[in-house]
């Protein structure tokens, strides 16, 4: 077994970044400019924002962060990113999910400016996706793809059982592992949880991409020998420790390790790649935008 090791191939994808905008700094460009707005005080979101605005200074672009409380009118907030849709120092921005019940997520999406969607949520973006065109791929299934890519996995021709159908990651997923090219050309197979006879479905899969939301769902028994297997779930389980709650994801790691060839960890695998491909959309939007 062998860990995809997400948290080091972040970093070098950072590195890699970190370089281009020394470049172009030292041609006289600006650096890329992403920002983010967040909407209220939950505890995940807020620590995804910090792990970004961070790593924004890490690959030296320029960063804002826009915060709002939880009772902010949807009318403010769309306001807000017609506002970051026309200046022209933002490269790309985006609007920390879940938001609170009485704003519309779908009416806040659909307002972002296509070409600032650094999550790769606007529909113009997702159906370019689904086209096999250019352009800016959500960032956990890109993360996805390039540690896949960047660890030599073979995908070409395997069967690769997708668990899990959000517009976020479940369908993107089975979109992109299914295109022409490498990573991709696999048999792809969607699951949800209305899928019957899911454990046999697993059980065929050469790839196993988990992204149901459910703790410790894969198990053993539903993993063949030598499978690859991604765990893009993430959870926060309370205990005794001193934090009060340890980190796990939808596959059961202690039990699935032993089966697989290659396993994401949690954490350090696919959630340490989602900011590294956001800081990539970045860079692409800004120099895009030249």
């Amino acid at each position: 077994m062998e860990l995809l090791d997400g948290k080091k191939i972040s970093n070098d994808i950072k590195d890699e970044i970190a370089a281009e905008v020394a470049a172009m700094k030292q041609r006289g460009e600006r650096a890329p400019h992403l920002a983010a707005v967040l909407v209220g005080n939950d505890g995940a979101s807020l620590t995804y924002v910090g792990a970004k605005v961070r790593s924004c200074e890490r690959v030296g672009f320029d960063s804002t962060l826009v915060k709002y409380d939880t009772d902010v009118t949807e009318a403010e907030l769309l306001a807000k990113i017609d506002e970051l849709n026309n200046d022209n120092a933002i490269d790309g921005f985006i609007v920390q999910l879940p938001l609170p019940k009485h704003i519309d997520e779908q009416k806040v999406i659909m307002a972002i400016d296509p070409s600032k969607d650094v999550d790769g949520f606007h529909p113009t973006n997702f159906g370019k996706m689904a086209l096999d065109m250019e352009t800016f791929l959500p960032a956990t299934p890109f993360g996805v793809m390039e540690l896949l890519e960047r660890y030599n996995i073979e995908t070409s021709g395997k069967h690769c059982v997708v668990i899990g159908r959000s517009h976020i990651v479940g369908r993107p997923m089975s979109i992109l592992m299914g295109r022409k090219g490498n990573p991709g050309d696999a048999t792809v197979t969607l699951t949800h949880s209305r899928t019957q006879n899911l454990e046999a479905i697993c059980k065929q899969a050469d790839i196993v991409i988990s992204a149901l939301g459910v703790p410790n769902f894969v198990k053993a028994e539903m993993v063949k020998e030598g499978a690859v297997v991604v765990d893009v779930g993430i959870h926060r389980i309370a205990d005794d420790s001193e934090k009060g709650y340890y980190i796990t994801g939808d596959v059961d790691f202690e039990a699935v390790s032993k089966k697989a060839s290659y396993i994401t960890p949690v954490p350090g695998g696919v959630g340490a790649m989602t900011i590294a491909m956001l800081l990539k959309n970045t860079l692409i939007a800004g120099q895009n935008r030249k």
